[in-house]
């Protein structure tokens, strides 16, 4: 732990050691093998790790379910004088969590009028993800296109869905709106299915994949890879949640494998479920979730219904952008004003200054070791797990790292969006960059004609002039 010496909690220009808040939830990664367990034990949160238990989600804010303190027990609300406009966590993720939306503003003042038991806050719930593992993810509706092959493909899937629903769906014309009605209608009608009738039907489906995917069926090669990733979603959801028939929402969202140092944002009103992995969350100071399925907790499905955008395609995904002139600062900036984040890389031998700030932010060292100085003389001992408070207007950070150590510290920062008008990521209904899992070209006709697979065009296309390149890096977290 850092010198008690090297701060004084009185002073508005001191950076502050922090002691977050640990989520036990039931999809938390157990154990030591959870980077939560170990953050906490190394802020001091825990005594020790029980390797039975779920750690899930480590918090750092000021929202009144789950409150950071100094050392001593002082609220970081108190330090501040208020609530900071965001929420910073650690997620890990052992099994899939709930299919959920964040409502906007207006939704959320609704929802906690109406229901303030299960939605206890006012606030919307915009939020941004940077994965610190390999991340699974379903976020966003597939495309129509998409959505209408696998009720071809799949007859299990389609006896979940009203004759008008699948009408809607091959009928579709080529207008947008008409397109979001149809999903709308699809949606609803999936979801509204009766629990006898999807059980059953999941049944089938799980007896036929399990088939599809054994050793002895179609040889891997044979088989498009999206198809795989899907029937192998769907059989590991419904081990996670028997009889669960959210099992087959991997047939209606896109399912998404992150890279480490990669990200994306989940707008208001955009259905998502994260499934596995780890990553690094930011968003506004909110805790409000409508669920539908994978979850033993409160549904809200005609909520649900009823909140949703019906954008198609997934969020942009983004390594991060250089930031304040150096390469080993990258910047995730979504378009809200209450957050972004910047991961922050010292190399052995090297020395990096913080960029100074006009508003309070918190970093978290996610690897690596090293030191700190300013004019202030203090001095932190950065290691994994630990986490700051640097106060608006402090005196500047500076980390090194001695050039006997074998890897470089690394940092997330978050705060108030200072870059709102250069943002790196979009949500699924601006972005023009996510084609789909599996982009299909212009439909020539309607959106029920399958097409043939050596048509696929890629998934992350950038429309850029003949000649131009754009440097893309993805920092090693």
């Amino acid at each position: 732990m850092a010198s008690v010496h090297t701060y004084d909690k009185s002073s508005q220009r001191h950076v502050l050691p922090l002691r977050p808040t640990i989520k036990d939830y039931a999809w938390g990664i157990r154990g030591l093998d959870s980077r939560v367990a170990r953050f906490a034990l190394e802020s001091g949160v825990i005594d020790e790790v029980d390797p039975d238990s779920p750690y899930a989600e480590l918090w750092l804010g000021t929202h009144p379910s789950g409150p950071t303190t100094l050392r001593d027990g002082t609220t970081l609300e108190s330090v501040v004088g208020g609530q900071l406009p965001f929420l910073f966590k650690i997620l890990s993720a052992g099994k899939a969590l709930s299919i959920q939306a964040h409502p906007c503003k207006d939704g959320a003042k609704r929802l906690h009028l109406e229901n303030p038991t299960n939605y206890g806050d006012d606030n919307h719930k915009p939020e941004l993800a940077v994965a610190l593992t390999p991340f699974e993810a379903m976020c966003g509706f597939r495309r129509l296109e998409e959505i209408a092959i696998l009720i071809k493909k799949h007859p299990e899937f389609a006896a979940c869905i009203s004759n008008e629903a699948k009408l809607a769906i091959f009928l579709c014309s080529r207008d947008e709106d008409d397109k979001k009605k149809a999903l709308r209608m699809l949606f609803q009608s999936f979801m509204s299915c009766p629990v006898e009738t999807s059980q059953v039907q999941l049944k089938k489906l799980l007896k036929r994949l399990q088939k599809e995917q054994s050793v002895d069926h179609v040889h891997p090669h044979e088989e498009p890879p999206w198809e795989r990733k899907c029937a192998r979603a769907i059989l590991r959801l419904a081990q996670q949640f028997p009889g669960d028939s959210g099992a087959m929402a991997p047939f209606l969202l896109n399912y998404l494998l992150i890279a480490p140092g990669e990200s994306f944002y989940m707008a208001a009103n955009e259905p998502h479920a994260y499934v596995a992995g780890e990553i690094i969350e930011c968003m506004a100071c909110s805790d409000n979730v409508v669920r539908a399925g994978l979850t033993p907790k409160f549904k809200d499905v005609d909520n649900l219904v009823n909140m949703l955008t019906y954008s198609m395609g997934g969020p942009t995904i983004n390594a991060g952008t250089p930031a304040y002139g150096d390469d080993r600062i990258m910047r995730y900036t979504p378009p809200t004003r209450e957050f972004e984040v910047m991961i922050i890389t010292c190399n052995p031998g090297e020395d990096i200054t913080l960029p100074a700030l006009s508003v309070p932010a918190i970093f978290v060292v996610l690897e690596g070791s090293g030191n700190t100085d300013n004019e202030e003389g203090q001095r932190l001992v950065m290691r994994p797990g630990r986490s700051y408070y640097m106060p608006e207007h402090c005196p500047e950070l500076t980390l090194a790292v001695n050039d006997s150590k074998r890897g470089p510290l690394r940092i997330a920062l978050a705060h108030e969006n200072q870059h709102l008008d250069e943002p790196t990521l979009s949500c699924a209904e601006d972005s023009k960059q996510w084609g789909g899992e599996f982009a299909l070209p212009t439909p020539t006709s309607n959106p029920g004609t399958p097409r043939s697979p050596n048509k696929y065009v890629g998934v992350r296309e950038l429309n850029l002039k003949p000649g131009v390149t754009v440097p893309f890096k993805v920092p090693k977290l």
